[in-house]
C-alpha cells in the first residue's frame, strides 16, 4: 500500500510531467472548458466548493464546469456520451461501463482507506450477520459500488446472489424505502450509511473493512484523455493537492459537506472521519483488485463477458 506522501508525490509528478505550456506532439490545444461530473461527496465536492480547480486553471484560461449526478452509473453514461470530460465513482460503475464498451479511461485511483460502505438492517430486525439476510429484500444501487460490496459480502458469508431479493434503487429512493419499512436490508455508502445509523438507528451487519477493499476512481472520457493529456495530468495533480488538504482538515470538510448537502453535520462528520482522501496512480495491486471484481461480475453473469481492466488504464501518453 502506498503511503500518503508517496501517493501525493506521484500524483504531483504526473501533473508536472507535461505542463500545459509544453504539450506533446500530436496533442490538441488546451481545452477551453473542463466539464466535471461530481456527486455531493468526496474530493470533487471539496474542490468545487473551495473553487480549487477554477483557481488552478485560471492562469491557463481554462474554465471549469460542474454537473451533478446522484450516483456513479449515470455519471459514466454522461462520460461515455461526451456530456462531461471527467468524473469520479466507486469501483463498480467503470466495470459495467467497460463491459458496455464505453469510451472512457481510468485516470487515477483513490485507494480504500476506511469503512464507508455497509450492509445495514432496521433497528428491529432479527438479523445479526450477513448470513441472516438470506431470503430478504435488500436495497442496492444497480451497478454502484454498493452492488459489488453486497455481492462480496454475500459470498464471504457463504451466500449467493440468488439467496436474496435485490431491490434496485438509487440512494435517495432507497433511503426513503428503508425508513418506510419497504426494505429488509440496505447496502449503501456514506453519507447515507451514517444517516441510516444516526436517524434510523440501523444495525450494521458488515462494513467494507470487513469484506474487501473498496477503491474509488477518477475517470476521463477517452477523447479528452487523448486530446488533452497535459490538462488531464494537471487536473489529477490539482486534485491530489485537494485530497491532501482534506486528509488533514476533517472538521472543515464535514462542515463544507453539511452546508452543501443539507445533511446533518453529525452524519457528515461521521462519514468524513471514516473516509480517505488520498489520490494515486493505478498500481498493479489496485488493477488486480479491480480485475477481481470484474471477474466476479462476469462469473455471475452480471456483465455480458469478461473484461481486462488494464485495457482502459490511462498511461498519460
Amino acid at each position: 500500500m502506498l503511503s500518503r506522501r508517496t501517493l501525493l508525490s506521484t500524483t504531483l509528478a504526473l501533473a508536472a510531467a507535461v505542463p500545459l505550456t509544453g504539450r506533446p506532439a500530436g496533442a490538441q490545444e488546451a481545452p477551453k472548458t473542463i466539464r466535471i461530473g461530481y456527486q455531493k461527496n468526496g474530493i470533487l465536492l471539496v474542490a468545487k466548493t473551495r473553487r480549487s480547480l477554477e483557481q488552478h486553471f485560471a492562469p491557463q484560461g481554462i474554465a471549469v464546469e460542474w454537473i451533478e449526478f446522484a450516483f456513479g452509473p449515470p455519471l459514466l453514461e454522461a462520460l461515455n456520451a461526451g456530456s462531461i470530460d471527467f468524473g469520479a465513482t466507486g469501483d463498480t460503475p467503470p466495470i459495467f461501463a467497460q463491459a458496455a464498451q464505453a469510451e472512457l479511461v481510468y485516470a487515477a485511483a483513490q485507494p480504500a482507506a476506511g469503512k464507508g460502505q455497509a450492509l445495514v438492517v432496521p433497528k428491529g430486525s432479527t438479523a445479526k450477520s450477513v448470513a441472516d439476510v438470506k431470503g430478504l429484500r435488500v436495497g442496492v444501487g444497480k451497478g454502484s459500488s454498493a452492488h459489488n460490496f453486497l455481492v462480496a459480502a454475500l459470498q464471504k458469508a457463504g451466500l449467493g446472489w440468488q439467496d436474496i431479493t435485490p431491490v434496485y434503487l438509487a440512494p435517495a429512493d432507497a433511503r426513503a424505502a428503508f425508513a418506510g419499512g419497504s426494505l429488509d436490508a440496505w447496502a449503501i455508502w456514506d453519507p447515507y450509511f451514517a444517516i441510516a445509523e444516526l436517524e434510523e438507528e440501523a444495525k450494521v451487519l458488515a462494513t467494507s473493512a470487513d469484506v474487501e477493499p473498496q477503491n474509488s476512481y477518477f475517470l476521463a472520457s477517452k477523447g479528452f484523455a487523448t486530446d488533452h493529456p497535459a490538462a488531464l495530468r494537471s487536473l489529477v495533480g490539482a486534485l491530489g493537492e485537494v485530497g491532501a488538504w482534506a486528509e488533514t482538515h476533517h472538521a472543515e470538510v464535514a462542515k463544507l459537506f453539511a452546508d452543501e448537502t443539507g445533511i446533518s453535520l453529525a452524519a457528515e462528520q461521521r462519514s468524513v472521519d471514516r473516509a480517505g482522501f488520498q489520490i494515486g496512480p493505478l498500481t498493479g495491486e489496485i488493477v488486480a483488485q479491480q480485475q477481481k471484481i470484474a471477474d466476479r461480475f462476469a462469473a455471475l453473469g452480471l456483465i455480458p463477458a469478461p473484461i481486462a481492466i488494464r485495457d482502459i488504464v490511462w498511461t498519460g501518453a
